[in-house]
């Protein structure tokens, strides 16, 4: 059963970046993403090396993650929505690593 705002274009769900696209836009947003939180990540691992390091790592690995996405996965829907969660998860990364490199600075200076 269908509902009445099922082919809405206004809803994210249905949204042509995660319904007709192919995922290369997504990797070049990842790319992107990838590049500026990296850079983030490597200022992070000047102060605290083994936090900055391992979220350099990781966002590596979620990018890397994407291209095989981009590639090996068939099903449109599916591959989109995982290079849209693996996008997400960057972001994520980088934030977690931020705050949590912030709050170490803050109880070592207070």
């Amino acid at each position: 059963m269908t509902g009445p705002h099922d082919d809405d274009p206004t809803l994210v769900r249905n949204q042509p970046a995660l319904t007709t696209s192919d995922g290369t836009i997504w990797v070049v947003v990842g790319a992107i993403t990838a590049i500026v939180v990296g850079l983030v990540m490597w200022l992070m691992g000047l102060l605290v090396p083994a936090v900055g390091w391992t979220g350099l790592v990781l966002v590596l690995a979620l990018f890397v993650a994407m291209l095989v996405v981009r590639f090996a996965v068939r099903h449109v829907r599916h591959r989109l929505a995982t290079l849209a969660a693996l996008e997400g998860a960057m972001v994520l990364v980088g934030l977690v690593v931020v705050l949590v490199v912030l709050v170490g600075q803050a109880r070592a200076v207070g």
